[in-house]
């Protein structure tokens, strides 16, 4: 019984989070993007005998136990798996608008407030070169932080792969395809758009957990 990774549903409508994004680059990033990712994983995977999680962040975990073959292949595509499935959680047309609870507090505790946290994330989001992700996460220790890393690399790869280690609570993808269509060249304008419709609800739950 081989495991085989599948599109998930938006769980909201392709125009729900305009005017911020538009639904032209939520439909063609979900059944192109992400598709084609899914399908290159599990093109990847297919000839591995191996019990592979169902999970593909937990996949990401893995990297050294794959055959080197195929590490490539699933480092970029189950990366991109993943961190897709993550953005379409983070943004919701009707999450909470700001960090609550044990969220908000570690915000300021480890970040020195909402707004140094948003600068950091911004100027991650944007000092990324070419294409990636900012991200806010957990360091094995405990501490929020904001990093970014390149391509579909993730935290919880670890730091030999990513650069950064830990779990993310939020993440951006600032490849082009992004956010080309509306707003071409203007990653900024993009990052603080995003801002708009980031589901703190479900970033507080990713952090509770």
């Amino acid at each position: 019984n081989h495991m085989t990774y599948k599109l998930p549903e938006l769980g909201y409508s392709y125009t729900a989070l305009e005017p911020y994004i538009d639904a032209r680059t939520m439909e063609i990033h979900l059944t192109k993007h992400h598709a084609t990712y899914i399908n290159n994983l599990n093109n990847a995977v297919a000839g591995l005998k191996m019990d592979l999680p169902e999970c593909p962040k937990k996949l990401l975990t893995m990297l050294d136990e794959l055959p080197e073959a195929v590490r490539t292949a699933v480092r970029n595509n189950g990366g991109g798996v993943a961190n897709h499935n993550m953005y379409w959680k983070v943004m919701a047309p009707d999450g909470a608008n700001s960090p609550q609870g044990a969220l908000a507090a570690a915000i300021d505790k480890d970040l020195g407030g909402f707004e140094a946290f948003r600068d950091a994330f911004t100027k991650a989001a944007l000092g990324r070169f070419g294409s990636g992700w900012a991200w806010l996460y957990v360091k094995p220790d405990g501490k929020l932080a904001v990093g970014s890393t390149a391509n579909q690399d993730s935290p919880v790869m670890g730091a030999k792969y990513a650069g950064i280690e830990g779990k993310g609570v939020l993440l951006i993808d600032v490849w082009e395809h992004a956010y080309y269509l509306n707003y071409q060249n203007r990653r900024a304008d993009y990052v603080s758009a995003f801002m708009n419709v980031v589901n703190w609800t479900k970033v507080g739950e990713y952090y509770d957990k």
